[in-house]
């Protein structure tokens, strides 16, 4: 795997006293870093999508937490601010769980910070060893389809599902690569393919409206996504609109994959119909870049997550290994 070539951009970066981020916001348009310098900045920085994406999160959390250390600030009303900037990302509160036990053994500043470059480090030789498993489902001469952002820019470095399509394009199985735009945000449109265009990855946009369309032609023979939580029976939340790519992805004959690290993986939790999901300003929907676009007076609904039955997924992919047909007993075989 040349990894020079696929995974040279890091997100989320520890700056020994503060933490650096690029501002995901003004992608692709500008590449623009924020320093957050205390736990409240990186607080607002997730809450306002500055770094998103479930395993990055938890990262910057994690980090957020070594700035409250370092100032002698009070440390369980930080893990709490940090812990409420997003409800339904479980690596948020893994990360933060993971902090507070070593906080427990009394460990200092310097700890702390080891513990969260672990949180980071572990979290990219994850995504590496999800790409070469979820990479060797795929058969020669396939197309995939993607959504939202699942890449360098949401985790540690490579990527979940898009380290999958980037190890599948390096060996070869994969020829044709397709990603949704995501409204309202437009991940896919402003992130992923600034991921793919990077690396020079041949990749076609669609709009997310055209993807059952996409799936009829033949040209593609998985859907590969990530994940915010994955509950115990295999039931899985991830961006808004992955639940309609699932049902019809079963209705044209196509796979459906999804990947993310152990740590999304959420056993205290038995199914997909008791996570949290969050509700975002309307406004997200009735603008386009903080520009109006819907009539004044106009409402609108703006869940940012669903949940896709594990009924509907062939296969999820965690650095564990592969869990094919999950359910709750295939699940608890693996985690417990």
């Amino acid at each position: 795997m040349d990894y020079e070539r696929y995974d040279r951009i890091r997100a989320v970066q520890w700056c020994g006293d503060y933490l650096r981020l690029l501002d995901q916001r003004l992608l692709p348009q500008q590449e623009q870093w924020i320093e957050c310098r205390d736990a409240s900045a990186v607080t607002q920085a997730i809450r306002d999508l500055v770094v998103r994406g479930a395993p990055a999160i938890g990262i910057a959390a994690a980090w957020g937490v070594v700035l409250a250390a370092q100032q002698a600030q009070p440390l369980e009303p930080a893990l709490a601010m940090l812990r409420a900037a997003r409800p339904t990302a479980v690596n948020l509160m893994w990360a933060l769980d993971r902090m507070k036990s070593r906080i427990e053994t009394g460990n200092d500043a310097a700890g702390l910070a080891l513990e969260a470059q672990a949180i980071q480090d572990e979290d990219l030789a994850a995504n590496r060893r999800m790409g070469e498993l979820g990479a060797a489902l795929i058969a020669p001469h396939s197309g995939v389809l993607t959504h939202c952002n699942t890449g360098s820019l949401a985790t540690a470095g490579f990527g979940t599902a898009l380290g999958v399509i980037r190890a599948g394009v390096a060996a070869g199985s994969i020829e044709r690569v397709y990603a949704g735009e995501t409204r309202p945000w437009q991940q896919g449109a402003r992130l992923t393919m600034y991921e793919l265009v990077r690396d020079g990855i041949p990749a076609q946009l669609i709009a997310d409206s055209a993807a059952a369309h996409l799936m009829r032609s033949g040209a593609v023979q998985w859907v590969i996504v990530g994940a915010d939580r994955i509950a115990a029976n295999g039931d899985t939340a991830n961006k808004i609109g992955t639940y309609q790519l699932a049902i019809a992805a079963r209705h044209h004959g196509v796979k459906f994959m999804v990947v993310a690290p152990s740590s999304t993986v959420d056993m205290a939790t038995s199914s997909g119909e008791v996570i949290e999901i969050e509700l975002r300003d309307p406004a997200e929907l009735l603008s386009t870049a903080g520009r109006r676009t819907v009539v004044e007076g106009a409402q609108a609904w703006n869940p940012v997550f669903d949940v896709t039955p594990a009924s509907l997924i062939d296969a999820i992919v965690t650095e564990r290994g592969v869990i094919e047909q999950p359910d709750e007993t295939a699940m608890r075989k693996v985690f417990g």
